[in-house]
């Protein structure tokens, strides 16, 4: 099973793929101009890699959480998919690839950084299935 995680921002998508199961590798993340734009270039990424199923970060705490999730299922609910998709606890992710990338580059706003998160969440669900 081929699979990918997103982990959904206003500015940045995260994304990260598992093609064996196993190895999970964060990918160039998508600059958002709009949602539309942002929806067309996930859905082509999906194809391109055939991927069969897709891991949604979903924020579970928090102050914001609520408006965030409403935000994030609109999103997925823009890419008109065929693919099953599951929702992930994204808890602390962000914070975690920082930790995790510490002195790896320099966190800049060019997306890696949400990859790796992606990358944590598709960890985190790969290691409960």
């Amino acid at each position: 099973m081929k699979y990918a995680s997103i982990d959904i921002g206003l500015k940045r998508i995260g994304i990260a793929i598992c093609l064996d199961g196993v190895i999970v590798l964060p990918q160039n993340a998508i600059m958002r101009k709009n949602r539309n734009q942002a929806a067309n270039d996930v859905k082509k990424f999906l194809k391109e890699w055939e991927i069969e199923q897709l891991i949604v970060g979903l924020p579970k705490d928090g102050s914001s959480a609520e408006e965030m999730e409403r935000r994030i299922r609109h999103f997925v609910a823009l890419l008109e998919l065929n693919i099953a998709v599951d929702y992930q606890d994204e808890q602390g992710s962000s914070f975690e690839a920082r930790e995790q990338t510490m002195g790896d580059f320099r966190h800049k706003k060019d997306g890696r950084l949400d990859s790796m998160a992606a990358k944590i969440i598709l960890e985190r669900y790969l290691k409960i299935i």
